[in-house]
């Protein structure tokens, strides 16, 4: 059982998915600061406000003794929309990258066509033809 396991996770494809996995979680972090680094700052300034805290307050919270807000039931939208924007970036760079390596691909050449003989039909054309000389 250990061997076929070891088999099994030494494979090239287990091993590529493993790489792409660890790239594309590292890959994730740089689309992330970029969105809320670069990209929400930039959609804050169009809602005056930070991107991260546009929320819809649907029932207003109580604000208690420390200050902190109890009870507000509130629609998160603006975390969405930077998670919807990490995820449209993200798969755009891996649309790109995937046509990329496509096109650096070797493309298959053809076999060559084997010549193709005489079709059934010319042959007994060719017979009909040697016959009728004799």
């Amino acid at each position: 059982m250990l061997k076929e396991f070891k088999e099994f996770a030494m494979k090239g494809n287990l091993v590529d998915i493993a790489v792409g996995f660890a790239m594309g979680a590292a890959f994730n972090r740089i689309v992330t600061s970029f969105t809320g680094g670069i990209v929400s700052p930039l959609i804050g300034l169009i809602f005056q406000s930070d991107f991260k805290d546009l929320k819809w307050v649907i029932n207003e919270g109580v604000a208690n003794e420390t200050g902190e807000v109890v009870g507000e039931v509130a629609v998160l939208y603006g975390d969405f929309l930077t998670n919807l924007i990490n995820f449209i970036i993200v798969a755009a760079v891996i649309f790109m990258m995937i046509k990329a390596i496509n096109r650096m691909k070797k493309k298959e050449v053809p076999a060559p066509e084997t010549p193709k003989g005489p079709s059934q039909e010319d042959l007994l054309i060719q017979i009909r033809d040697l016959l009728a000389k004799e």
